[in-house]
């Protein structure tokens, strides 16, 4: 996911549904790799696809909606609480709706 283009790409898109796209994220990630990259964001991937980089890559990779089984997740704590401005990814789980809270008990 590339926030610097998601006007150009109309939206956040999970990444992976394709061949096309498979094949360039796989070359994407194994020459990151190979250039000497410490670790791989792997943020709204299908998970299908965030497994196979994650078993041909020897460096971490960390997933943001990419499903279990990257090498480490990260949760926007923002998202968890049901704070953040905006709608929220559907591969979050709320644990809270504290902007509604908030809200009610004036801000």
């Amino acid at each position: 996911m590339l926030p610097q283009k998601v006007l150009e790409e109309k939206g956040y898109h999970v990444k992976g549904k394709t061949e096309s796209e498979r094949r360039s994220l796989l070359v994407d990630a194994k020459a990151l790799s190979e250039a000497g990259a410490f670790a791989i964001v792997l943020e709204l991937i299908t998970p299908k696809v965030a497994r196979e980089i994650t078993q041909s890559v020897a460096i971490p990779t960390i997933g943001i909606g990419a499903g279990g089984d990257c090498d480490g997740e990260i949760l926007v704590v923002t998202d968890l609480l049901g704070t953040s401005p905006g709608s929220i990814r559907a591969h979050v789980k709320k644990c809270a709706h504290l902007a509604e809270q908030m809200a009610a008990d004036g801000g």
